[in-house]
């Protein structure tokens, strides 16, 4: 696998709460350069990053993050305004709590609400799975796909713990047919990424991985 094969699944992403324009600006001429599934960014640079880049660089933003406190329709009209300042991509946090009261209902309600919210585009829905039982986990994979996600995503990477093979392998076991994998958080080395590819992971949710392979393009990692 070349270089760019793994970074053609790559969600470039800057999330840090200090994140300047400089630095997001950074971040999209290596998406541009490097062609990277997209650039994961906070909302509030949404708007300028599409003004700036156009189609030149796919835009992701999360909402409800990153604890997924917010509202129902607190999460759906910020789906709405980033879909509107130029967002492709929604990848939204589940409310835990929700998932921990057993009320799945509510979560398969809120994903659906989301994905009638967002039409088209990308929903990427957010599990934390640090904070989930192996039993919460399926339980949470079954309502993702009832509810009509495109994607699947471990984690926030600002939670106790990012991805985990363990958890994509359960994943995939538990989801519905056409709902991809995205695993987030963690994940630094070359050989995380091709393990997660080969595990069935569509997205990888990192922010190393430019650096890691830019000098490998075009070659076999």
């Amino acid at each position: 696998m070349k270089g760019s094969e793994i970074l053609a699944h790559v969600d470039h992403t800057l999330l840090s709460p200090t994140a300047s324009w400089k630095e997001i600006r950074a971040l999209c001429e290596e998406a541009k350069t490097y062609r990277t599934a997209s650039v994961c960014i906070p909302a509030s640079y949404v708007g300028r990053v599409h003004g700036e880049y156009g189609g030149a660089v796919n835009i992701c933003t999360v909402i409800g993050f990153p604890l997924g406190h917010d509202t129902r329709d607190t999460k759906i009209f910020a789906a709405r305004k980033a879909i509107s300042d130029g967002a492709s991509e929604i990848d939204c946090v589940i409310n835990i709590g929700d998932v921990k009261n057993g009320d799945l209902a509510r979560v398969r309600q809120e994903i659906a609400a989301l994905k009638d919210a967002v039409k088209d585009k990308i929903l990427k829905i957010i599990v934390e799975t640090c904070y989930l039982t192996e039993d919460e986990k399926i339980a949470v994979c079954l309502a993702v796909t009832e509810g009509g996600a495109d994607y699947i995503k471990t984690s926030t990477g600002f939670g106790t713990a990012g991805a985990t093979h363990e958890d994509v392998l359960l994943m995939r076991e538990h989801v519905g047919r056409g709902v991809l994998i995205k695993a987030a958080g963690g994940i630094r080395t070359t050989e995380d990424m091709k393990q997660y590819l080969a595990e069935g992971c569509d997205r990888l949710g990192c922010s190393a991985a430019v650096k890691l392979l830019k000098d490998k393009y075009d070659i076999e990692v």
